[in-house]
C-alpha cells in the first residue's frame, strides 16, 4: 500500500507539474507574443528549454514547501494527505486554464497541503504559512506594480528623443532576453514546488530522511514541467497578452524584466514560493498604467483578483473532501 501510494503520489506530482508547465506557459511568453517580438511556436520552446534549466538552479524553496507548510502524519495517512493535495491542486489549475485565469498554480498546490491537513487533523504551520507564503503573496504584486511602473518609466525617458519605430524594432530584439529570463525565473521558483512535495512524500514514507531533493527527482520535475510548457495553454496568453492592456514592445520588455527581478529574488535570498502568475501580471498592469490607467482594463484584472483570493479554498475544499472520502473507503 505505501509503495502503490508513494509511486502514485510521484506520478500524480509529475502531472501537477505539467499541468503547471501549461497553466503558467503564458507567464513567460504571453508578453512577448502580443506585441510580435516572438511566434508562438518560438516563444514555446524556448519558455520550454528555459524551464527545465531553471528547475536545475536551486532547491531552496523546494524545501520551504516540503518541511515548512504542514507536518505530515506519518505512513499511509500521511501519503494519502500528500495525494489529496495534489488532486486538488491539479484540478483548480484545470478549471481556471479552462476559464482563461492566470491564477497561482503555487498558491493552488499549498491550499490543497492545507486543506487536506486540516481534514486529517495534521500540523499546518501557521507561522511558516504567514512569512513564506501570504506576505509574499501580497508583497510580490505590489513590488510588481512598482517596478513595472518605474522600469517603464524609465525606458519612456531614456528614450524620449529616438525614432520611434528604431525604439520599438530594438525592444523587440530585447524582449527575447526578458521572456529567456522570465522563463528561467518559472522555471526556478515553479518547478521546486512540486520537488518540495514529492520529497514531502519520501520523507513521510520513511525513504529518505532530510528534505534535500534527490537529483532524479529534480530531472523529472523539470522534463514535466518543460512538456507542459510546450503544449502552450493559449487561453491563458490572450488574458495576459492582450485582455488587461495593450502591450508594445518596451513595456513587455519591462513587465518580463521587473517580473524575473522578483522571482530570483524571492527564491535566492528569501526562499519563497511566490506566484510567478501573480508577479507578471502586476508587473504588466505596473507598466500598462505609465500612459494612463485607463489604459489598463481594471474589470479584466478585478476578475484576476478574485481568482487569486479563491485560489486558497477552491483548492483546498476539494483536496479536504477527498481525503475525507478516501480516508473512509481506504484500509490504512
Amino acid at each position: 500500500m505505501e509503495l502503490t501510494l508513494v509511486v502514485l503520489i510521484i506520478i500524480v506530482g509529475l502531472t501537477f507539474d505539467f499541468t503547471n508547465g501549461f497553466h503558467d506557459a503564458a507567464n513567460a511568453i504571453a508578453t512577448s507574443i502580443s506585441t510580435r517580438a516572438l511566434t508562438p511556436r518560438v516563444a514555446l520552446a524556448m519558455a520550454a528549454v528555459m524551464n527545465f534549466f531553471g528547475a536545475f538552479l536551486g532547491t531552496g524553496v523546494a524545501q520551504t514547501v516540503g518541511s515548512g507548510i504542514i507536518g505530515a502524519p506519518e505512513a499511509t495517512s500521511g501519503l494519502l494527505l500528500v495525494l489529496c493535495a495534489l488532486i486538488g491542486a491539479i484540478g483548480w489549475n484545470v478549471f481556471t486554464w479552462w476559464r482563461g485565469l492566470p491564477t497561482s498554480s503555487s498558491h493552488a498546490l499549498i491550499g490543497g497541503l492545507v486543506g487536506a491537513a486540516l481534514a486529517a487533523s495534521a500540523t499546518v504551520h501557521w507561522s511558516g504559512i504567514l512569512d513564506k507564503v501570504i506576505l509574499p503573496m501580497l508583497l510580490s504584486p505590489l513590488v510588481g506594480v512598482a517596478l513595472g511602473y518605474l522600469l517603464h518609466t524609465g525606458i519612456l525617458w531614456a528614450f524620449r528623443h529616438s525614432a520611434p519605430r528604431r525604439t520599438t524594432r530594438r525592444f523587440r530584439v530585447a524582449q527575447t532576453v526578458s521572456a529567456a529570463a522570465m522563463g528561467l525565473g518559472h522555471g526556478l521558483q515553479d518547478a521546486q514546488k512540486t520537488m518540495g512535495v514529492i520529497v514531502l512524500a519520501l520523507v513521510t514514507a520513511g525513504w529518505q530522511d532530510g528534505f534535500s531533493v534527490p537529483v532524479w527527482v529534480i530531472a523529472a520535475v523539470a522534463a514535466a514541467m518543460a512538456a507542459g510548457t510546450y503544449t502552450g495553454g493559449r487561453r491563458i496568453i490572450t488574458t495576459l497578452g492582450r485582455r488587461i492592456v495593450h502591450l508594445d514592445p518596451p513595456r513587455g520588455f519591462a513587465a518580463e524584466t521587473a517580473a524575473a527581478a522578483v522571482l530570483y529574488t524571492t527564491a535566492f535570498l528569501v526562499k519563497a514560493p511566490i506566484s510567478t502568475t501573480q508577479t507578471i501580471t502586476a508587473a504588466i498592469l505596473g507598466s500598462g498604467s505609465t500612459r494612463r490607467f485607463s489604459d489598463v482594463r481594471w474589470q479584466v484584472a478585478r476578475s484576476i483578483g478574485t481568482a487569486w483570493i479563491l485560489t486558497f479554498p477552491g483548492a483546498g475544499i476539494p483536496a479536504a473532501a477527498l481525503y475525507l472520502f478516501l480516508h473512509a473507503v481506504t484500509p490504512l
